[in-house]
């Protein structure tokens, strides 16, 4: 069963709906706008429903392919009345996010243990607050988790994943300021196999500056894990920051062609009404979007279910 038909807890999609509240009502302020005085879909409804999404972090490209696909059923139904916009974008964009590399509702292959995800992200995008939240979330499935906290250029990424490591009761391995980034990931995962643990979450440094030194110490990291664990990590999960729109983007450029992403996290939806940038980046980068920030909350961060999304989103109009 794929993510897209996973059923959501009420609590869960509750969250979802608040989570995603001032995205939609923004999206659908600036549609009411565009189409006031109009009775149907024509080329100038387009041009402003082009803008919209643009202006929602959507993105350029993936609003040109919601837009033409607009056009085309506009084409083929000749006359279309604005009251079926609203009905029109949700199928598009259902449509866009079906196209897209699924994911299952297991959190992690359980046939792999431990199963090890390596975290990347810039500074300040919720890296830390993702994994001691994902910790919870493990450990509150009964399973054993073990963290590495491997980014060791700042002393307060470290002291925060001590932090988390307590807060949720999970042990932690760690070395001094300025040690090697892959020397702590190969403790971390020796660790982890002598203590017959389930998960391992590595944190990574989170510089941007220079993307063959990332590229080099990210492939340093995989290559020490691997002395220990054949086939690790056996996913790479890139955390972005939604509330930064466009800057999410450039972020999963970057890491993108800086090391092999498997899988997206998008954090801190819910103070933003930039909630559209998870339609763009999922589109854009056919690399699934796992898990998404909708709250402070240990368990408001989801598992990403596209069919949820685009009707939380849509619930304004409802």
């Amino acid at each position: 069963m794929s993510w897209f038909k996973k059923i959501f807890k009420k609590e869960e999609k509750d969250t979802l709906d608040k989570g995603l509240e001032k995205s939609s009502q923004g999206f659908f302020d600036k549609i009411s706008r565009a189409v006031v005085g109009k009775n149907t879909v024509d080329d100038e409804v387009l041009d402003d429903l082009e803008d919209v999404l643009i202006a929602s972090d959507v993105g350029a490209e993936t609003t040109i392919k919601i837009i033409k696909r607009i056009e085309e059923r506009v084409a083929k139904d000749k006359y279309v009345n604005v009251s079926e916009l609203d009905r029109i974008l949700r199928e598009e964009i259902s449509g866009l996010l079906l196209e897209n590399p699924h994911l299952h509702t297991d959190n992690i292959d359980t046939s792999k243990k431990p199963y090890v995800i390596m975290v990347v992200g810039v500074n300040g995008v919720g890296k830390t607050t993702t994994i001691g939240k994902l910790a919870n979330q493990f450990k509150s499935q009964g399973l054993k988790v073990v963290l590495g906290a491997a980014d060791t250029f700042r002393a307060a990424a470290v002291d925060q994943l001590v932090i988390w490591s307590e807060r949720v009761g999970v042990p932690i391995v760690k070395q001094g300021m300025g040690s090697d980034p892959a020397s702590v990931a190969f403790d971390t995962v020796q660790s982890a196999v002598a203590q017959n643990a389930d998960v391992v979450i590595i944190d990574t440094a989170g510089r941007l500056h220079n993307k063959v030194n990332l590229m080099n110490e990210l492939t340093k990291i995989k290559r020490v894990m691997q002395k220990v664990i054949p086939d690790a990590p056996h996913e790479v999960l890139l955390v972005l920051d939604g509330s930064t729109g466009q800057n999410a983007f450039e972020q999963a450029k970057q890491f993108t062609a800086a090391t092999e992403v498997s899988a997206l996290a998008v954090t801190k939806l819910d103070g933003t009404a930039k909630g559209g940038v998870v339609i763009g980046i999922s589109d854009q980068f056919q690399v699934p979007v796992k898990y998404i920030g909708v709250g402070e909350k240990m368990e408001d961060l989801q598992i990403f279910n596209g069919m949820e999304f685009v009707d939380s989103f849509f619930k304004q109009r409802n």
